[in-house]
């Protein structure tokens, strides 16, 4: 019994010893943990607007005043005169200008139509502008010996200017017969402007055959048999072909796009 208690005792002091030192240990490590600092204040931050300066206004200055200055002589040579335009006249056609046109017989009589347009315009005299000017349009039929047997007008801008064109036309002077022999239709526009009267037209392709009339490959009256068309070519030209007159040179080209600049003033 002795002998038990003791060890019991024993095992209980040291049971004891043993705790004790744990929780020695657990307050050691707890009393020496170190204490978290506080937190810092946060930052606050403060804008300040400064006051906008402005600059000092600048002194004023006293006027001076200053000399006119004294102007200055242009020398009368060196201002160019003023061109006016003085209104175009149309002459009326030559004899020479007359009998070949009685002679030229491609694209309808060309020259016989364009040298009797000239003769009516250069009877008509000298236009001035204003509301008197404008253009006519004719449709004119000339029996075989020269004399006018139809005149129709078509349209005009002016009904003085298309008084006084039937006044001329019926003030001509005998016309040579017509060239090839038929009674000649046309049309032709007379302009009365006081600065265009036209031009001559070309002569450089009349040689060459009229091309043939228009045909429809594809036209079909519903009742024949299809049939599919050749194309037509232009004939060769014919021998002995009138020769022109008008030379193919470069005066007369730099002539043609002057009075297409005075026509449609470009160079204005």
């Amino acid at each position: 019994m002795t002998k038990t208690s003791c060890r019991s005792r024993h095992v209980f002091v040291i049971a004891l010893v043993i705790s004790l030192a744990l929780h020695a240990s657990l307050l050691m490590s707890w009393w020496g943990k170190p204490t978290p600092p506080a937190p810092e204040a946060p930052l606050q931050v403060r804008l300040r607007m400064e006051p906008e300066v402005k600059p000092p206004l600048p002194k004023p200055q006293k006027a001076q005043l200053t000399q006119a200055a004294s102007p200055k002589r242009v020398p009368e040579s060196s201002l160019s005169p003023i061109q006016e335009t003085v209104p175009a006249s149309l002459p009326a056609p030559t004899a020479e200008e007359w009998q070949l046109a009685s002679t030229y017989t491609p694209r309808n009589s060309k020259r016989y139509r364009h040298t009797w347009g000239q003769q009516v315009r250069s009877m008509m005299g000298t236009a001035v502008e204003g509301p008197d000017q404008g253009a006519v349009r004719f449709r004119i039929e000339i029996a075989p010996d020269g004399k006018i047997t139809k005149v129709e007008e078509l349209w005009s801008t002016s009904e003085v200017v298309s008084k006084l064109a039937r006044e001329t036309i019926r003030n001509l002077p005998p016309l040579p017969p017509i060239p090839t022999g038929k009674p000649l239709m046309f049309e032709q526009t007379i302009s009365f402007q006081p600065y265009e009267t036209g031009w001559p037209p070309s002569y450089k392709l009349d040689c060459l055959p009229e091309p043939l009339p228009f045909n429809n490959p594809f036209a079909w009256n519903g009742s024949s048999p299809p049939s599919v068309a050749a194309p037509a070519h232009r004939p060769p030209p014919p021998d002995g072909c009138p020769p022109d007159s008008t030379e193919d040179t470069i005066e007369e080209e730099e002539r043609s796009f002057e009075r297409q600049m005075d026509q449609w003033r470009w160079a204005r």
